[in-house]
């Protein structure tokens, strides 16, 4: 058996790299890393990116990561330790929080999440806040039940498996959703028909518990050094103070072999 190892230090921020997102998240890394290097620490040159997001979380010389509010309060909090939480000024939400969007195609007739009642969710993994954890207890506080549906692997792949039929409607997170309205021509063949409450942001976190302010300050002001253009396509306005207990204290969801059809 083997095991996934990184080089000492690592940073990533893959939760929104798509599209011209991964130049802008170059830019903006570039910056936290010189910041970081002029105050006597140590960061890698180069974002690291790869498809086990867990083993990047869980990595002990993990600098700085963006990570997914379900999988921090569910595994992730005794052992990293909570940084900041970008604010990506999401409508209707405050400052540094977010929604799932719930969607579906804009030929279906129905328009109220009520009519989906018994419809399966496509969603992007079982450990998504966005994708699974918000729009289920959601649901289930509307009194719907939304079964298990397709698992798509991505909020990308979801609109795409609702848009070209293999699913009727899906969940996908506000600050995804307005990327792909720009950058997708699939989501351009969807309608929003309900959305979750606001939740806590997807935060950053680091493996380095006592560089938390350090690196809250450093990348605070590495989003306002952005030049104007970058801050736009990543849509920061700044960096928010959440508390680890804000996210702890978000209800999880049944999981999905539980809420089946």
């Amino acid at each position: 058996m083997t095991s996934t190892t990184f080089a000492a230090p690592t940073a990533s921020l893959q939760m929104y790299d798509f599209g011209d997102l991964v130049i802008a998240n170059d830019a903006l890394w570039r910056l936290i890393r010189d910041g970081l290097r002029h105050q006597g620490h140590a960061a890698p040159d180069s974002l690291t990116r790869g498809p086990d997001l867990m083993a990047i979380w869980r990595a002990p010389d993990m600098l700085l990561s963006q990570t997914c509010g379900y999988p921090f309060r569910a595994q992730l909090n005794p052992i990293v330790a909570l940084v900041g939480t970008p604010d990506y000024g999401v409508p209707d939400c405050p400052p540094g929080q977010y929604c799932s969007y719930f969607v579906a195609r804009k030929d279906d007739p129905r328009s109220e999440l009520a009519a989906f009642d018994g419809v399966a969710l496509a969603y992007n993994d079982p450990m998504s806040q966005s994708g699974w954890a918000a729009p289920q207890t959601y649901a289930a506080e509307l009194g719907l039940h939304l079964p298990a549906g397709l698992v798509t692997q991505g909020h990308r792949l979801t609109v795409r498996a609702v848009a070209d039929g293999r699913a009727d409607i899906g969940a996908v997170d506000a600050v995804t959703w307005r990327h792909l309205m720009r950058l997708d021509e699939n989501a351009q063949k969807l309608k929003v028909i309900a959305r979750t409450p606001p939740s806590p942001g997807l935060p950053l976190i680091t493996a380095q518990h006592g560089l938390t302010k350090v690196l809250f300050d450093t990348v605070a002001q590495a989003i306002a050094d952005l030049p104007a253009p970058i801050r736009t396509i990543l849509g920061l306005r700044g960096l928010i103070a959440i508390p680890a207990s804000a996210y702890l204290a978000v209800p999880n969801p049944p999981p999905p072999d539980q809420i089946s059809v």
